[in-house]
């Protein structure tokens, strides 16, 4: 049963992740990192915002080869799913609104999006693909953790830019509220799982 309440929590978790990335797009002040990648490759190509995700999860795990990291369930999962529910999100949510519900829009995003990390990270699958390239090279060259995610989101920040992403003051809240957003949600949906015979139970980590 507990496995079955982990999947469901996934489950909810990735389609939550989708939804809020949808509110924070037609917000329109400004997106996360590797959605300004997104939505500048869609730019060009004009593939849809939701198989574009899927296919730069798809080019990040290729990147988890050199590294050793190795996917879970969940990793695959989110690969998978993310996109979709931001296009369902997307073409649910009106385009061009007044200012002030699209910092609403922004708001609900970002909350949703908090909530939903700790939702699928808390069921124990594995991290989706860009939270464990991030994870894997901190493992392997041993730099700190903020200072490989820093390197990963300007990266791909710029490179969105240039494409013609959507940079702007919801960029910047993005970056500097989603940690201590997480840092609270992580834990708070984190499901305990018993230790192997013999052992102690333990407690989850953020």
């Amino acid at each position: 049963m507990l496995v079955t309440r982990r999947l469901i929590q996934l489950f909810i978790g990735l389609f939550l992740y989708g939804i809020g990335i949808a509110l924070i797009v037609r917000a329109g002040i400004g997106v996360a990192p590797w959605d300004v990648l997104t939505q500048g490759i869609d730019n060009h190509t004009h593939l849809g915002f939701g198989l574009i995700t899927i296919l730069l999860s798809g080019v990040v795990l290729l990147l988890w080869i050199p590294i050793r990291q190795k996917p879970g369930a969940g990793t695959l999962l989110n690969a998978v799913l993310v996109g979709p529910a931001a296009d369902v999100g997307l073409w649910l949510l009106p385009a061009n609104l007044d200012l002030w519900a699209r910092i609403l829009l922004f708001a609900a995003g970002l909350l949703l999006i908090a909530v939903a990390t700790g939702l699928y990270i808390g069921a124990h699958f594995g991290p989706g693909p860009r939270d464990g390239l991030m994870t894997g090279l901190h493992k392997r060259a041993g730099w700190k953790i903020w200072i490989v995610r820093t390197g990963i989101e300007v990266i791909v920040l710029g490179i969105g830019w240039a494409l013609g992403g959507n940079v702007g003051i919801g960029t910047a809240l993005f970056a500097v509220l989603i940690g201590p957003l997480c840092q609270r949600t992580i834990p708070l949906f984190a499901i305990r799982r018993p230790a192997p015979a013999g052992q102690p139970i333990l407690e989850p980590t953020p």
